[in-house]
């Protein structure tokens, strides 16, 4: 048991921790809005810190073991392309099947993020798209199943521990969605075994779903 207490201390800072700054608002209360969120983004980068440190010299173990392998052209390609399928084929279907069933959407959680400038935004979803991937597909996928002994077993656990963790901005409706597009990811990362071409997929999707789509179809503005 003593020699999983790195990995059971990693999955504690992978999976808990992008939940306790969900809902950390109380601990930021003293900041304005802008530098709160920036303070969540520095935290949320520390974890992930963290966790690469605990794996490199704690475990003892390479990169490459959560899924961070060496670059190659390749795995931009395979971003780019699942990046497609993702923005569209699956995000306007999923629309579309929200609208017809009357769900709630992410109107709530878009409302919260269009106050804060484009910078900000950008920030947020490489270091959102870069960390989530680090610690949910590589680090707790990868540690998870080899604890069950199981991909589909390590895979649900991480699914609803990601799905948890967007609860708090978006609600529990449009968290679900993210539980569905995490599998996806799930998916296509056991396929690839490379974490690099998660990273950019998942980057460009939250570009497309929370900078670019958002600024495009907003109403415009009449004096």
């Amino acid at each position: 048991m003593q020699d999983n207490y790195p990995t059971l201390i990693g999955l504690c800072f992978a999976l808990g921790g992008p939940a306790l700054l969900a809902v950390s608002d109380r601990l930021f209360s003293p900041f304005n809005d802008l530098t709160k969120n920036l303070l969540q983004q520095l935290l949320l980068v520390g974890l992930g810190a963290i966790v690469l440190g605990i794996v490199l010299v704690w475990e003892d173990q390479p990169l490459s073991s959560i899924g961070l392998q060496p670059f190659h052209w390749q795995a931009i390609a395979w971003g780019l392309g699942f990046a497609g399928i993702l923005i569209f084929i699956y995000s306007p279907l999923l629309i579309w099947v929200m609208q017809r069933l009357n769900l709630p959407g992410f109107e709530s959680g878009l409302s919260q993020l269009s106050q804060l400038p484009v910078w900000y935004l950008i920030l947020a979803v490489v270091v959102g798209g870069t960390v989530e991937e680090i610690l949910y597909r590589g680090y707790a996928l990868e540690r998870l199943s080899a604890f069950t002994r199981s991909y589909w077993a390590g895979g649900v656990l991480v699914l609803i521990a990601f799905g948890l963790a967007h609860a708090p901005l978006w609600g529990w409706i449009p968290a679900g969605t993210t539980v569905i597009s995490g599998g996806l990811l799930t998916l296509f990362y056991l396929w690839t075994g490379d974490l690099l071409p998660c990273i950019l997929a998942h980057i460009l999707t939250d570009s497309v779903g929370l900078i670019i789509a958002p600024t495009f179809c907003a109403s415009p503005k009449h004096p």
